[in-house]
């Protein structure tokens, strides 16, 4: 059963999470370029794609897996934002609790999908 990503809340609240993490990230200091800036974006960016690509997918056992992956993202991009706190001061609980509520509908779309 395929899914249409675009129209999937989740899909759109992960893509408002890369935006995010964007503008973020560009207050980085330049020396992190190829270290935590990097690596923050591309498991921000890991979230929606593995939506979109699980979406595409012929059974819900094959979206299930990319939604953990997307979920598993969305932690180790949890992980990155208290070392960048850790690190630079940067305020990120309003980011968190987003990411929060992502890891929430992740969870519950999953279960929607073992029917």
């Amino acid at each position: 059963m395929k899914h249409n990503f675009r129209e999937l809340k989740i899909w759109k609240d992960s893509i408002e999470i890369v935006k995010s993490i964007y503008l973020l990230t560009s207050e980085l200091p330049d020396d992190e370029k190829f270290g935590l800036k990097s690596q923050l974006q591309r498991c921000a960016v890991s979230i929606p794609s593995n939506i979109a690509e699980g979406s595409g997918r012929s059974t819900n056992k094959d979206f299930r897996n990319f939604l953990n992956m997307g979920l598993s993202s969305s932690y180790e991009l949890e992980t990155q934002l208290i070392i960048v706190s850790e690190l630079f001061n940067f305020e990120i609980v309003e980011l968190i609790e987003k990411l929060h509520e992502i890891q929430r509908m992740i969870i519950g779309f999953k279960k929607t999908l073992e029917v």
